[in-house]
């Protein structure tokens, strides 16, 4: 698409916008329901999409982006009259009389640019969260997920106008034209690099800017640890979507005293999961393209492989794979992984992990394995990432009633829910002043009295 035909769709957009069109509650939760409609029949075609791009099989499909977009759609319905009301406020006693509130407002055009690791959730949860706050949206999802995007594109065409939801299909050209127009709100999921380009150019218009990017998310497994159940919960985070989660364990930090008992307990669990030769398991995914292939296969260090270490360059799979006896020198601890490589370090004290955590970047996400209540205190008091679990992993990010979102260089904001709505709106801080009285404190001419009096009221 040109960047002509782009400042076409941005001005009927903004036409339609201004319109009034997209405000009324009703018309919001009639256009969820044509979304939700849509998703439903093109549930097929989005799972062969997803398969074609990332090997994803029919129930991570569902379980990880058809369902959890479905799910965050209908929090969306039930709640969005209860969201757009206004939220009446204490009014001090200087503003008598008068009614204080928070009423919230779209904020017009907005640009959602997408990622292709889960290219239908992290295209639609967005999209809901605009939509629901009454905006109008236009959609760059990633290239590299080519299927999806198509069928995403395709979708969304036959929900909704252009003036309303538009998607732009393309690469670096189409982002650059994009970026280079005035929205209202952008909305970026993705790396750091490309997020640093997104701020720099709504600096130019002084756009708000919601980013969601990544980082070396580590997860604590202490002495106190269900070492087999953590081992499964880890192993399920860390290869679901052959490692390309944002939020997936990118490294181990173990206590030394169970170190060699939590590789045997991985090990044993990649096996359950996967099978004896998990690039022959038809539910394991593969890396989206070539050069990440090549890029995570160079992390590997053979001399540190405890399993998996191989991969297939044909079908763009690599196995769950372990490192052990990794430093942070090690190349594999030079940059967020993003594929199925899990190196595993250990510490002697928990104040140790905790140091090792706080010397780097604040993370996305942070797992801490324990069933010591003083450890998790600790370690949700003196670390800083974005949201995390306790004796599992990733699953904080699966419901609507708490807020998504990284800290740091993992990101600023958060969605989903509430949260999202929020993301979305503007909150306009509103003083209805009553006529039938008027305080005259304020007022010149000033006096001894009027300043005692001031004086009760603002202390």
């Amino acid at each position: 698409m040109t960047e002509q035909e782009i400042r076409q769709i941005l001005e009927k957009q903004h036409r339609l916008f201004q319109e009034g069109a997209t405000l009324p509650v009703s018309f919001r939760l009639s256009q969820l329901q044509k979304l939700k409609d849509g998703i439903r029949r093109y549930e097929e075609k989005l799972d062969q999409a997803l398969e074609a791009d990332l090997g994803k099989s029919r129930m991570e499909s569902y379980m990880c982006e058809i369902g959890l977009t479905l799910s965050e759609l209908t929090w969306m319905q039930k709640h969005l009259r209860s969201l757009v009301r206004e939220k009446r406020v204490a009014t001090p006693l200087a503003q008598l009389a008068a009614r204080s509130f928070r009423s919230p407002s779209p904020y017009g055009t907005v640009l959602i640019m997408s990622p292709w690791n889960y290219p239908v959730l992290l295209t639609l949860g967005p999209l809901i969260d605009a939509i629901a706050a009454g905006n109008t949206v236009v959609i760059k999802p990633s290239a590299y997920a080519e299927h999806t995007s198509a069928v995403l594109k395709e979708m969304l065409k036959e929900c909704f106008p252009s003036e309303y939801v538009a998607v732009v299909t393309g690469g670096r050209a189409e982002n650059k034209a994009l970026l280079e127009q005035r929205f209202d709100k952008i909305f970026f999921t993705g790396g750091k690099t490309v997020g640093r380009e997104v701020l720099r150019h709504a600096a130019e218009y002084l756009t708000p800017v919601t980013l969601e990017l990544g980082g070396k998310s580590p997860c604590i497994v202490d002495k106190s640890a269900k070492i087999p159940l953590a081992a499964k919960r880890i192993v399920f985070g860390k290869y679901l979507n052959c490692g390309q989660t944002c939020v997936a364990p990118d490294y181990i930090l173990c206590d030394r005293t169970v170190y060699a008992e939590l590789i045997l307990a991985l090990q044993k669990e990649i096996t359950t999961q996967f099978g004896e030769d998990p690039l022959k398991n038809p539910d394991y995914g593969k890396i989206i393209n070539r050069k990440h292939y090549d890029r995570i296969m160079g992390l590997i260090d053979p001399d540190k492989v405890v399993c998996g270490g191989c991969g297939d360059g044909q079908s763009l799979r690599i196995a769950p794979t372990i490192m052990k006896n990794v430093t942070f020198s090690d190349t594999v601890m030079g940059e967020e992984i993003f594929g199925p490589v899990l190196p595993i370090l250990t510490y002697d004290t928990l104040e140790e992990a905790i140091d090792i955590v706080e010397e780097h970047p604040h993370p996305l996400a942070l797992y801490l394995f324990s069933e010591d209540k003083g450890a998790q205190k600790k370690v949700l008091e003196l670390c800083h990432f974005g949201g995390g679990c306790i004796n599992d992993t990733i699953i904080h990010l699966a419901t609507s009633a708490m807020p998504f979102g990284g800290v740091g260089e993992s990101g600023m904001g958060g969605y989903h829910g509430k949260t999202g709505f929020e993301t979305f709106s503007h909150f306009r801080s509103i003083v209805d002043k009553k006529t039938w009285m008027d305080l005259p404190i304020r007022y010149q001419r000033y006096s001894r009295m009027k300043e005692r009096l001031l004086r009760v009221f603002l202390r």
